[in-house]
């Protein structure tokens, strides 16, 4: 019998109704076969990443319990921004819907199209905060307890909407 694996995504949306978009992924996470959506941040308004100019980005965090593999879940995800018009074109584009794997487990994974946990969480707020609102004290393997890591960061602008 396959073990539930406590798992994290974040979530992010700038084009289109972002809170709408945000909304359905924590909507299609919670259906997502041999997948429980256990914890659900609140929205966050935030700057962009990178150097393409853009709106700003509404983000959010899942927590989840799940029997499925990493690269199933990743599949998952990717099939969930799809369905909502994403298209990968631009690095650190604009975005109809982000779904990042951040943790899975106690796992680190090195793989071609996944590295778990997500090798940005430490330096990006807009992560961080999310997923301090559903897992304060969660280790991130390598890294070190979320609320942590969002103390030592600076004040990004990142500022807490409503309830998700």
């Amino acid at each position: 019998m396959t073990a539930w694996i406590p798992a994290y995504v974040g979530i992010g949306s700038n084009l289109g109704d972002s809170r709408a978009r945000v909304g359905a992924a924590f909507d299609a996470l919670g259906a997502l076969v041999d997948t429980k959506l256990v914890a659900r941040s609140r929205l966050y308004r935030t700057r962009p990443f990178g150097p393409v100019q853009q709106g700003d980005f509404i983000n959010a965090a899942a927590g989840l319990l799940t029997k499925l593999s990493a690269l199933d879940l990743l599949a998952a995800l990717r099939a969930t921004e799809s369905a909502q018009g994403r298209v990968r074109s631009e690095r650190w584009g604009p975005r109809t819907l982000d779904l990042d794997l951040l943790v899975y487990g106690d796992r680190r994974i090195a793989e071609a199209d996944l590295v778990v946990p997500h090798p940005g969480i430490a330096e990006r707020g807009f992560v961080l905060a999310p997923l301090n609102d559903i897992a304060p004290a969660l280790d991130v393997p390598g890294m070190g307890r979320v609320e942590e890591l969002l103390r030592r960061l600076p004040d990004d602008g990142i500022a807490g909407l409503v309830a998700a």
